[in-house]
Parts: structure tokens; sequence; C-alpha cells
């Protein structure tokens, strides 16, 4: 009556109700009839109530879905918005999925601990676990090898040091031995440090994704692709990557002169992703670089991931490795092999990074001889490091440098933990250098000096934001010159770089390293 879109509503009430009545009683303009301009709200918790509301259904209608959800969980699902769908247990209101005392006797998969079962269902789980088989076929393949990776640091045990543990350890210090320790990080890190370098390169090659030039359908954010772009500027920057010739195709091999010999020798073919994620860096460097054959190492499973959009591209050749990098003999990738490649990672959290370096460098260098596995050719590496509060001692790649520090295992987690304090700041520019203003930790003595009753724990909520972001990150930077160190001890040229602000990430350290001499040639 009012609008040509409002008329098949109308029609519609008017069959089940007086028509003249329900003419006369609608009101005089629409805005008084907001139910039918606008959507309804969204789905509430049930109520209990039995009254019907305004223009409901009868007592019959009430009655079916009373009986309706009654035959459903009443488990609240607020993501959903919904009910739970699934049939109630006997003599419950809940499903079994969400039986508040099935709840409490749920434990860890011991095939896999990312989910939990039910105690009493443990056996009969273990044997149909779909995680078991996915496990049985990755200890089949050529290149599993449990812990080939893992390092022998430590004192022999599997038990990763967690947060609560670092903290419980510092904690347990007195207020002289806390202090003690901040000293001997400051003399520690002023003596190996220099400035790190700000190196924040976007090459030409990459300027499609970053000017958004590229299929829509994408998971596209500026921040992450500012940074994929910057380690591969930087890639390129240090040699260890060539520039196509021809931006627009850059699979062109006339156009990449890939008929000269020499050039030919030296071009990356492959490349290799660490904690590749969904991997967006791999996707970005072949879609600007032409490389035509990508291996992605992760060992957990994701959504969107980019494999489906690289299949799209005939030139590459994709094969995704789900494994842990400790488990990874690279080696024995069958495809890798012959192939000069080049080992990525962004963001590669805490262990991981000397995982990988440990992965790429096993069997790649023989010290005494300078030469390379004939097996497989590793151009260079490009990690961008993470999550140092994650760092064990036992995976870490260079503990003799730390130990020469002086040092400990007991410190080096507590070390670890201090760098958490490097990223629960705001990261305005005031932080952007923090690592190397000073600190007069005297001065912070004498002010906590009456808070020594209270232990570390009391010294530490008392110390500035400033001072904490300053201990977390020379923290981080001596953790890193320690791999960077443990690189150039292998033949490798080596640097550490700031590759972002650290406004767009916070986490900006990027480890790049070539071999100092040429390859052999490939027989």
């Amino acid at each position: 009556l009012y609008r040509p879109t409002h008329k098949v509503f109308i029609i519609c009430t008017c069959v089940e109700l007086d028509i003249g009545h329900t003419i006369a009683s609608l009101p005089s303009s629409p805005t008084a009839m907001p139910h039918l301009l606008t959507h309804a709200p969204p789905p509430a918790p049930p109520s209990t109530s039995t009254s019907t509301s305004a223009g409901g259904g009868g007592p019959a209608e009430e009655e079916e879905e009373e009986v309706t959800t009654k035959k459903r969980c009443r488990y609240w699902l607020p993501n959903k918005r919904r009910l739970c769908a699934n049939t109630p247990l006997p003599l419950s209101r809940f499903c079994g999925n969400h039986e508040p005392t099935a709840e409490a006797r749920r434990i860890p998969c011991p095939i896999d601990p990312s989910h939990s079962v039910s105690g009493e269902n443990l056996k009969s789980h273990v044997k149909r676990c779909p995680f078991k088989k996915q496990a049985q076929v990755l200890e089949s393949q050529p290149y599993y090898s449990k812990g080939i990776n893992s390092g022998s640091g430590g004192d022999g045990k599997d038990d990763a040091v967690g947060s609560a543990a670092k903290r419980n350890a510092i904690f347990r210090m007195s207020v002289q031995e806390f202090h003690g320790l901040l000293g001997k990080i400051k003399l520690i890190h002023s003596a190996i440090s220099t400035v790190l370098p700000h190196s924040y390169l976007v090459p030409d090659a990459c300027s499609k994704w970053l000017n958004q030039r590229l299929d829509r359908k994408l998971p596209f954010q500026e921040k992450h692709a500012m940074q994929q772009a910057s380690i591969i500027g930087n890639i390129e920057a240090f040699g260890m990557l060539q520039k196509p010739k021809d931006l627009t195709n850059p699979f062109c091999q006339e156009c990449d002169g890939s008929d000269d010999v020499d050039r030919d020798e030296s071009r990356v073919s492959a490349v290799v992703e660490f904690g590749a994620g969904r991997g967006y860096l791999t996707h970005m460097l072949t879609d600007c670089y032409g490389i035509k054959q990508a291996f992605l190492v992760e060992r957990k499973s994701y959504k969107l991931k980019a494999d489906r959009s690289l299949r799209q591209n005939q030139s590459i050749i994709l094969e995704r490795l789900r494994i842990d990098i400790a488990d990874l003999n690279l080696d024995e990738v069958h495809f890798l092999k012959g192939l000069r490649h080049l080992a990525i990672g962004k963001h590669l959290c805490g262990p991981a990074t000397d995982l990988t370096i440990r992965c790429c460098l096993n069997r790649e260098y023989n010290q005494s001889k300078e030469t390379h596995s004939t097996s497989s050719h590793l151009q260079g590496i490009a990690l961008a490091t993470c999550c140092h509060h994650l760092c064990q001692w036992k995976h870490y790649t260079n503990t003799k440098f730390l130990l020469s520090l002086g040092i400990t295992e007991e410190e080096f987690h507590a070390m670890t933990w201090f760098t958490s304090w490097a990223v629960d700041a705001d990261h305005s520019s005031e932080l952007s250098d923090v690592s190397h203003q000073e600190t007069n930790l005297s001065t912070i003595e004498d002010k906590q000096s009456n808070l020594e009753d209270g232990g570390v724990e009391e010294v530490i909520r008392s110390m500035p934001a400033l001072d904490r972001a300053h201990l977390g990150f020379i923290c981080k930077e001596i953790i890193d010159i320690g791999r960077l160190s443990s690189l150039r001890d292998r033949g490798m040229d080596a640097q550490l770089v700031k590759y972002v602000p650290s406004n767009i990430s916070p986490e900006n350290h990027l480890l790049l390293a070539k071999w100092r001499f040429e390859f052999p040639t490939v027989m």
C-alpha cells in the first residue's frame, strides 16, 4: 500500500486475518512500521516463557516448537548465535559434546594433543583417531626422520620449558640476583651488538601485489604484503635472487635470458618455505620472480591456503609437506634433489628458526673441505625470526656462543621470558630503536631498593614500560646474533637487518645468509 516492495507482505498477512480490519488498522506512514523496513534481529537464546507474542501462531504451533526445542541440545553457541543442533543425552538437557560432567573428564589425545577425548572412550578413540593414519603415512615417507633437527642441547629431556616455569624461576631469584642478571645482559649486549641496519625494501617486481593489481579472491592484507615484499626485496638486494627482465611475465624463459648458460646456472629454480602457514610469501615470490617449483613445509592444516591459486598456474610445481621441521630430512625430498633453492620463512616462531637452520645446514656444508652436498644446492637463507619467548636451550643452534659469553641455560630461559616485554607495548616511533637507548640500571636499583621485601615480582611490576621494552629488545638481539654467528661459522656470508619498521611489526628481524664460495658444477 505504501511501497511496491511491501505489497506481498500485506497480502500474505491478510490471508489469515480479516482483510478490512487489517487495512484499517495499518499506520498512516511507513516509518511507523519499522518491522517492515528492517531485517529481523539476530536470534537470542530461547525463552522458557509460554506467553504468545503478537502476530504469533496458536497453541498448536507453540506446542510443536517446544517439542522441537526439547529434541535439541540446550547449549548456546555464541559464534553461530543458535542452540547446538545435536540430540541431547537421555535424562539430560545437553548432548555428549556439551555435557558439563563430560567436559571435566576430557583429556588430550595422546596421538595429537590438539584435540581432546573423553577419558572413558580413550582406548576406542586411539584405534580410530584420524590423526593416527596421518602419522603412519608420514612416518613411511623417506624424508621423515624423528628429531633429526632437534639438536642435543640441555640435559637430554624432551619436555620444553614453558612460560610459567621460566617466570617462576625468575620470581624465585633474590632482588640482588635479578639486578645482577640485568646488568650482565646489558654488558653482553654492548660488547657484541651494533646498530642493526634498517632495510625496508620493496622491489619493483612486487608492485602489483602492493598496488592490489591481483586476483581479488586472494585474502589480501596490506600489513602482511608489505612484510612479504620487504623480505623478497632484501633477498634480491643480498644477491640471492635475480630480478626478472619482464615484470609482466616473469615465467617467460625467452624474456629472462635462460639461454645464457652462466645466468641459468646461478638462477634459483625452487623455493622451500618453512613454517609456511597458508603459503602467501611463496605465492608472492613465485608470482613475481617466475620460480617454478615450490615446497611448503608446515605441520598444521590451514584454510584459505595459497595452494589452490598456485596450482592454477601451469608453470608452477607445488609440493606441501605436512611435517614438523624437527623431523624433516631435506636431503631425502626427492623432487628437491639437484635444484638450486632458497630457504625462506616469515615469522618462524621461537625454536622453529633454529630447527630450520639445522635442517638446511646439517648436510650442506663440510667445513674441512668447504664443499656442498651433491644431492641439493642451497642458494641462500632468509628467515624472519619471531616469538623469542618460545625459544628452548635444547633447540638453540649456537649454545657454544652463549656459553662463551657466560650465559647459562637458566639465564637463557630467563632472557627468552624477557623478550615478551618487547612486543607488549605501543610500538610508536619512540620504541623504534629502543634496543640502543641507554637505561641507567643503577638508577633503577636505587628507586627499587625499598621494594626488596616484595621480591622480584614487585620489582618487575614497578619497572617503567620503556625499560621493560628495552630489556626485551636487547635479549631478542642477543639471541639472533647467536644465530647470525652460527651461520657465519658454517661458511656463510650472513647479515641481520630490520626489514620493516616496528610500527608495521615489532617482530622485524630478518636473517640473511649465502655461501661465501661458488657452487660446484652440477654433474
